[in-house]
C-alpha cells in the first residue's frame, strides 16, 4: 500500500481492522509530499518505481491508498504489476460506487486536490455507474498540507473549509466523495459546515472492502487464525513520519525504514 504522505494510513488503518490476520507494508513518500500540485509526467514515474519496489518484496496485492495517484497513475501502477501477476485495488472506483449508490438526489460532490480534480478520474468513474448524476468537483490545494502539518484548527481553517464547501452547497449535494485520504480527519469540520444530512465517502471503508473481494477472488485471503504484521517505510523523515502516522492509523507504529527512490 502506498501513497504521498500519511493520509493513505486512514486506508490501513480500516484494513487493519476488516482483515486483521492479512500482513501490510505501507511506502509513504513523504519526502515528495503532496502529491497534488507537482508534475504529473513525474509523478508517473515515481508511481511506477514505487510500485516496483513494493512488489519486488512479495507483496500479493497492491492498493493505491493516494487518490492522487490513483488519478494520474493508476494505469502505470497495473503495468507494474501485471509483469508480478498481481491486482491492484485504487481508491477511486470504490468511492464512486459507494456514493452513486448511496445519493438520493443523484448530484456528488467531489474534493479533492487539484491533480485529482483535473485529472477527471472521479467524473469517469461516477459516468461508469450507470445512473444520472450531477457531478461537482471542487479543488481544495490547501487543505492536504494543512493536516498533514498537523496544524491547529482556528477560525481561519473554518474560513478556508467554508470557501471549499460553498460551491458544494450550492450545487445542494447529498453525498460528499472525500477525494484525498488525508480529508477523514476532517470530517467533523465538513459535517458541520454542510450539514448533518449529507453523507460522506471516505476511501477506507470502500477500499478495505475492495481489498477483501480482490483477495476471496483470487484465494489469496488468509484464514482468520490470529494478527498479522504491519510495517512501513517512508522516503521522508522517520521521526517525522512516526509522529504524525500515530495520529492517522490510531495505532501504535512499530518497525519503520527510511528508502531511497531514484526517480
Amino acid at each position: 500500500m502506498f501513497d504521498s504522505g500519511v493520509g493513505g494510513l486512514t486506508v490501513l488503518h480500516e484494513c487493519l481492522v476488516s482483515l486483521p490476520e492479512e500482513d501490510f507494508v505501507y511506502l509513504g513518500d513523504t519526502a515528495l509530499f503532496p502529491y497534488g500540485d507537482k508534475d504529473t509526467a513525474w509523478l508517473r514515474e515515481r508511481i511506477g518505481a514505487i510500485s516496483a519496489l513494493l512488489l519486488e518484496g512479495g507483496a500479493k496485492l497492491l492498493v493505491i491508498a493516494c487518490n492522487t495517484a490513483t488519478s494520474i497513475g493508476d494505469d502505470v501502477a497495473r503495468e507494474v504489476a501485471a509483469e508480478h501477476g498481481v491486482e491492484v485495488v485504487p481508491v477511486v472506483e470504490p468511492q464512486a460506487e459507494i456514493a452513486a449508490a448511496i445519493t438520493d438526489n443523484g448530484r456528488i460532490g467531489v474534493l479533492a486536490t487539484p491533480n485529482t480534480v483535473e485529472s477527471g478520474a472521479y467524473r469517469r468513474a461516477l459516468e461508469a455507474q450507470g445512473r444520472a448524476l450531477e457531478v461537482t468537483e471542487v479543488e481544495a490545494p490547501d487543505l492536504a498540507p494543512f493536516i498533514q502539518q498537523g496544524s491547529p484548527f482556528d477560525e481561519s481553517t473554518m474560513e478556508m473549509a467554508r470557501s471549499y464547501c460553498a460551491p458544494l452547497k450550492r450545487a445542494k449535494v447529498d453525498t460528499l466523495i472525500l477525494g484525498c485520504t488525508h480529508y477523514p480527519l476532517v470530517a467533523p469540520m465538513l459535517q458541520r459546515i454542510l450539514g448533518r444530512d449529507i453523507r460522506l465517502v471516505s476511501g477506507g471503508h470502500a477500499v478495505a472492502a475492495a481489498v477483501q473481494r480482490s483477495l476471496e477472488r483470487r484465494g489469496l485471503a488468509r484464514e482468520a487464525d490470529g494478527e498479522g504484521d504491519y510495517r512501513f517505510l517512508c522516503t521522508g523523515e522517520v521521526d517525522s513520519f512516526r509522529d504524525l502516522g500515530t495520529r492517522f492509523l490510531q495505532m501504535p507504529l512499530g518497525e519503520i525504514e527510511q528508502v531511497a527512490l531514484h526517480t
